[in-house]
Order: structure tokens, then sequence, then C-alpha cells
């Protein structure tokens, strides 16, 4: 009896996470960029946005690694909590005090909503296709595409 492979996101879902992940970046550098504001309130929003992309990847991570038992330290957990946080607040500081009407504030919170969400949604795909790599090679499954076919002899 041969080993059975891991269970696989299929392509179609892969594409999709990507296509949103770049959706959301592009809609927000439009936004941002387009923004009636001062330079200085549209770079802080574009930190803010990256801030909360980068603290979106730490605490997803930080959830998987610890999800069956306490790997890491509960220092870099807590600070990984603290940074999205931070990141979050100062985010949503920084788009409320801008001087732009209410439906742009809305559009830039929506677009910043996608991202963070196409960010998770990213962050686990990636993990999964690892988790999956790693279990099919402690079982000495090789990859679909070097896998000998039944048809040769």
């Amino acid at each position: 009896m041969y080993p059975q492979p891991a269970r696989r996101d299929t392509s179609a879902w892969i594409t999709q996470v990507w296509a949103a992940f770049g959706v959301a970046i592009v809609l927000c550098a439009i936004g941002i960029w387009n923004a009636p504001s001062q330079d200085l309130d549209r770079a802080f929003v574009a930190t803010g946005f990256f801030f909360c992309l980068g603290a979106a990847f730490s605490i997803d991570k930080a959830i998987r690694d610890n999800q069956h038992e306490q790997r890491d330290a509960s220092m870099w957990v807590g600070t990984a909590w603290a940074f999205f946080g931070v990141a979050a607040t100062l985010t949503g500081w920084g788009l409320f005090r801008m001087g732009i009407p209410d439906w742009q504030k809305w559009f830039l919170v929506s677009n910043w909503l996608f991202l963070v969400s196409s960010t998770f949604t990213l962050a686990k795909t990636l993990r999964d296709r690892h988790e999956a790599d790693r279990y099919d090679a402690e079982r000495g499954i090789l990859p679909a595409a070097s896998a000998p076919r039944g048809d040769e002899d």
C-alpha cells in the first residue's frame, strides 16, 4: 500500500489567492496615489498599509506555529499581536484624519481591509503548501511532477 499524499490546494484556488493579493495592492496604490491630500498624509497611510501587511504575515505565522503547542516565546507572540494592533490603529487614525471626502476615506478603508484579508489568505495558502511538502517528504512521497506514472515499465 502506497502512502497517501497530503491534500493540496487546487491551482484555481492558488491563482485566485495571488490575484486577490495583487488586486488589493494595486487598489491600495491607486487609492493612495490619487487621494487629494498632502504628500505627507499619503506617505503616512502608505507606510501604515505596508506595516499592516507585514504585521498580518507575522500574526499568521505566530498563530500557525503555535496552534498545537506553544513553540514560540510568549514575548514573540505578544509582540506580533501588538505590532498588528499598533499598525491597524495608526493606519485607521491616518485614514480618518486625512482631509479628503468621506467616500474617499471609505474607499481607502475598504482597500485596506481587502489587503489585510488577502494577506492572511495568501499566508495560509503558502503555509499549507509548505506543510504539505513537508508531510510528503517525511513519507518519501515524490512531488507529482517527478513521480513515476503507471504506464512506464
